[in-house]
């Protein structure tokens, strides 16, 4: 049995506070849990939970009592955190225009020993390892914790890279929390990548740790050190492995994606497109854990084949485990869609020792397919499309018949399942009366849009891939063809897509890499709406400028 202690230094933290703050969170109740005090000018202070906040009294704080914490706690790094030394705690500061402080965000550091038998099994076969949760799903004190495991009862060498000073606490001296392992401080956020490659070159660690690999330079060190035959255990921006083939700085980290043409005789097997979107090379990280919630990660074991399904458009296939709070590790197996999680299994072991010792085999499928626009779209490379009505091969169908590009054909069927829609899935663009896409679905997939164009077959793009979109989607189509609204002539169409193509190409070739606006050309009011939306799409600026029929739109840099 695997058990969990935890230790905080909590009063460490309190004592920084003003007085009425430390009676205010002085009983056990009010110290549980808690994730951070917030202080702001001039506001009540506040305690924060998880999923609910509590205010501190009913006095907003002064500019006095703000000034004498800051005081108290000493000078401030460059990326405006402050800690408190041999502790884990962390302290954030925000400044108005001047630089003087305005207000405090004191995060509590615990480290909570006995968190990693999960994946202790995966700790054992000495592969690299990436992990990924939204914030404060505890993936720095996984990443500690690791730490200590990898040195102390596995005896590695183990560097750890800490950028901020969250892994191992603040001041020269680690926090016990990590063991034996070494840690190397980081003078400034950009400058961890040498960081990185300064530790495999100087020090000869087996294994390196990193909080937060975010930039291209990042993911090339990571790369560099796991060829020299180095174990990495790191954490990345994104929720899941699908964030990471959409994010064109990280993708390097699981294969990195390419455009490959295919031949004439492999795009008719495949049934695809002849250009389409694969890995371009073995995962820097072979291991990755998706941390859903605190006790209950989705182990990918291996991630090239989870990174390929999810290119071609299928769900990938998953480990889901879960600690319960007896210390015993469960798989928990999921269900097709719609019908939710069985009960957890408890692995065939009298105890977590099982994982200890050898690899969980088994896979069991994920319940949400990953809602991708670099690699989902290729559902029409290599993705099933499945029929929602068995009507035969060449049948009568008076339906609405969809073809998918990055959509998941399990939320069309379903959709259609629960409305009694008569709505069919088809593979080929000269069956489809519509195509389906998700949010830049088709700007990968320029070849299909350009048939698509020839065609006059019509694509409607929804913003991602959940029920609900899928759902609004399929009503607003179906409605359309209700009401037997006449198409749109051939030249309004070109006009269209000749608009979007102009923004996309001013987007990516002006705006973006060269940080100038750019003015389109003048346009309709739906054709600007349009453009409006594609430009949204880009994370970017825009609006409309000019009179009468010279009103066009306007590209601002972010």
């Amino acid at each position: 049995m695997i058990t969990e202690r935890i230790t905080d230094d909590l009063d460490r933290l309190l004592a920084l506070l003003p007085a009425p703050l430390q009676v205010a969170l002085e009983p056990a109740s009010s110290r549980d849990q808690l994730l951070e005090v917030v202080l702001d000018l001039g506001r009540v202070p506040e305690a924060r939970y998880p999923g609910r906040s509590m205010p501190l009294g009913d006095i907003c704080l002064s500019r006095e009592e703000l000034l004498a914490t800051v005081e108290r706690l000493g000078q401030f790094g460059a990326d405006n955190r402050a800690g408190i030394e041999r502790t884990l705690h962390r302290i954030s500061a925000i400044r108005n225009r001047r630089g003087d402080v305005v207000g405090l965000t004191c995060r509590v550091g615990r480290a909570v020993f006995g968190t990693v038998a999960i994946v202790r099994d995966l700790l054992d076969s000495g592969e690299s390892l990436l992990l990924m949760g939204r914030p404060g799903v505890g993936k720095t004190t996984a990443l500690r914790e690791i730490a200590r495991v990898l040195a102390d009862e596995l005896g590695k060498r183990v560097v750890v890279i800490d950028t901020s000073n969250e892994i191992a606490g603040d001041g020269d001296i680690p926090h016990p929390a990590i063991g034996r392992a070494r840690r190397m401080q980081v003078a400034r956020p950009e400058l961890q990548h040498q960081v990185m490659i300064e530790a495999v070159e100087n020090h000869m660690p087996e294994v390196i740790v990193i909080d937060e690999i975010g930039t291209e330079l990042e993911a090339q060190a990571a790369r560099t050190i796991a060829e020299r035959g180095v174990m990495l255990v790191a954490t990345a921006h994104g929720n899941a492995l699908a964030n990471l083939i959409k994010n064109p700085t990280l993708c390097d980290l699981v294969g990195g994606i390419e455009s490959v043409t295919l031949g004439d005789e492999e795009a008719r097997r495949r049934r695809s497109q002849k250009t389409v979107l694969e890995r371009a090379a073995e995962p820097t990280f072979p291991l990755a854990v998706e941390m859903h919630q605190r006790h209950r990660w989705a182990v990918h074991p291996d991630v090239g084949a989870t990174v390929d399904l999810l290119l071609r458009g299928h769900a990938p296939r998953a480990q889901l485990r879960e600690l319960s709070p007896d210390g015993q590790v469960r798989l928990v197996e999921i269900e097709p869609a719609g019908t939710g999680p069985r009960r957890p299994q408890t692995p065939p072991s009298p105890s977590p020792g099982l994982l200890r010792d050898k690899p969980v085999l088994a896979v069991v499928p994920s319940p949400d397919p990953a809602a991708d626009p670099v690699g989902s779209d290729l559902s029409l490379a290599e993705g099933e499309a499945v029929s929602l009505q068995d009507d035969g091969e060449g049948a009568e169908f008076d339906g609405l018949q969809v073809l998918c590009c990055g959509l998941t054909p399990r939320l069309v069927e379903e959709a259609t399942r629960r409305h009694d829609w008569p709505v069919r899935l088809v593979e080929e663009l000269e069956q489809a009366d519509v195509v389906l896409s998700v949010r830049q679905g088709m700007g990968q997939q320029p070849g299909l849009r350009r048939q698509a164009r020839e065609a006059r077959v019509p694509i409607l793009v929804i913003k991602s891939d959940t029920l609900a979109q899928v759902e609004r989607a399929l009503e607003r189509l179906l409605a359309r063809r209700a009401d037997q609204t006449p198409p749109a002539s051939s030249e309004d169409r070109a006009d269209a897509f000749a608009a979007l193509e102009e923004c996309r190409l001013a987007v990516e070739q002006v705006v973006v890499p060269l940080g100038r606006p750019v003015e389109l050309l003048p346009r309709t009011e739906e054709v600007r709406r349009m453009q409006a939306d594609l430009v949204e799409r880009y994370r970017l600026r825009s609006d409309v400028f000019g009179q009468a029929d010279q009103r066009r739109l306007r590209v601002f840099p972010p």
